[in-house]
């Protein structure tokens, strides 16, 4: 393996740029954006031809749903970047900014309660590029998950955007029958009976996952209103810790993407150099952050 010559100032300015160093090496990869790790079927002959003619003949999937070109040597990346941007695809995602947006398949998934993609490609372009040049005390995360079964963990990112579908349900049409199909149906337990048999739904218990929505036969629980519950605060890594839950749900998501930009605003405002939005959020406070966010206009 041949020696390292380029130098740590220009490693550090590649890594902005989306190459990065392979540790000991003048080799990099380029790191490529894939909104929703989705890729046409041009991009992805562009990335092997690509892969073939700049690097090692490899491509990696990353965590965060972008594709890494791997073994491209340091004289050949402008060449590669250039070749790269002509099918319009991005690189980027790394330094203290908004990161690629992860997404669920919650478009396509049978538990789905929101276009994740429509709405992740939305957040992509407001916030990943939108802020692109914006510079944060800390690297950002934004993830999208279509249901509480929280696959993309939304609550483990900076941002978690949940869709949510909330249950109206008119008792008046229960017909108290000997086996509830809403009871049944319900994974948080937070459907009952009355000691008069009529069905009810316990708020504080309710997850919104609308697994409920439509199950009655008499159409108890037909009327319902989708949404979106935002955790704002959480963190991967050597120091995990699950988001705080805003409390409320936002039925509008113009209203949702809207107190996004306020979060941001809010952690580019108080945080500090190198501090996690996480460690922000524990040294400001909870409750005064979320009044914050919540009330602002």
């Amino acid at each position: 393996m041949a020696a390292k010559t380029v130098s740590e100032e220009e490693v550090k300015r590649l890594k902005e740029t989306g190459f990065l160093n392979l540790r000991g090496t003048d080799n990099f990869s380029a790191r490529v954006i894939a909104v929703n790790g989705q890729l046409t079927t041009d991009q992805v002959r562009r990335l092997a031809d690509a892969a073939d003619r700049f690097g090692d003949g490899r491509l990696m999937m990353t965590t965060s749903q972008a594709v890494e070109i791997l073994g491209i040597p340091y004289d050949r990346i402008e060449e590669c970047s250039a070749f790269i941007k002509e099918t319009g695809l991005m690189l980027g995602g790394t330094g203290p900014r908004v990161r690629p947006i992860i997404s669920c398949k919650g478009t396509t998934c049978q538990y789905g309660l929101i276009d994740t993609y429509e709405l992740a490609e939305e957040i992509h372009h407001r916030f990943f590029e939108g802020y692109r040049d914006t510079k944060l005390p800390n690297k950002f995360k934004i993830a999208v998950g279509g249901c509480p079964n929280n696959c993309a963990k939304p609550d483990l990112h900076d941002v978690g955007i949940i869709g949510q579908r909330i249950p109206h349900p008119d008792t008046g049409k229960c017909k108290k029958c000997k086996k509830c199909q809403i009871e049944s149906v319900c994974p948080a337990g937070a459907a009952a009976r009355t000691e008069d048999g009529i069905l009810c739904i316990d708020e504080a218990r309710c997850i919104h996952c609308g697994r409920c929505v439509g199950k009655c036969p008499f159409g108890v629980t037909d009327e319902s209103t989708p949404g979106y519950k935002l955790y704002i605060g959480g963190r991967g890594g050597k120091h995990t810790a699950p988001g705080y839950a805003l409390g409320r749900i936002f039925t509008d998501k113009d209203e949702a993407l809207n107190t996004i930009d306020r979060i941001l605003h809010y952690y580019m405002k108080y945080g500090k150099p190198g501090e996690y939005f996480q460690q922000t959020i524990g040294r400001m406070g909870f409750d005064q952050v979320e009044k914050a966010l919540l009330e602002s206009e």
